[in-house]
């Protein structure tokens, strides 16, 4: 991966990710990210040739737990390597910031590349707040 250069917190603007996005997920439709980028702890970028090809965000808590977000590599990027780089290098900022648990939601065929980039499987809960809300439960 000649000229590569991956840095935790380089600056990054809303158009650089909204191409990345676009070429990496379909149906990306531009957004403003300034409140994303606004409220992340860190985030750890890859640039080949000064072209954003890789990025992934970290949010925390405010005390020990951080959460990956929006790992992103550019489809021509993709299978060498640099998804891993990315998290790994994600991680262990978190940990300089403090964060003792990385935290990482994610669909079940992503599963090998989240173990190798050192996750081990847990129990979650996800809701879905974009729907009707959930029916009460029993009373406490």
């Amino acid at each position: 991966m000649t000229d590569l250069v991956v840095e935790v917190g380089a600056a990054l603007t809303g158009d650089e990710l909204n191409a990345l996005f676009r070429a990496s997920w379909p149906g990306h439709r531009d957004t403003d990210f300034g409140p994303v980028l606004t409220r992340s702890l860190l985030r750890v970028t890859a640039r080949r040739a000064g072209r954003l090809v890789g990025y992934v965000n970290v949010v925390g808590d405010g005390g020990v737990h951080a959460f990956l977000l929006d790992t992103t590599v550019h489809p021509d990027e993709r299978r060498q390597g640099l998804g891993v780089t990315l998290v790994r290098a994600a991680a262990e900022a978190a940990r300089r910031h403090g964060a003792h648990w990385l935290h990482v939601d994610f669909e079940p065929r992503l599963t090998d590349f989240h173990e190798r980039c050192g996750f081990r499987p847990t129990a979650a809960g996800l809701m879905d707040l974009t729907g009707p809300p959930a029916p009460a439960g029993p009373p406490g």
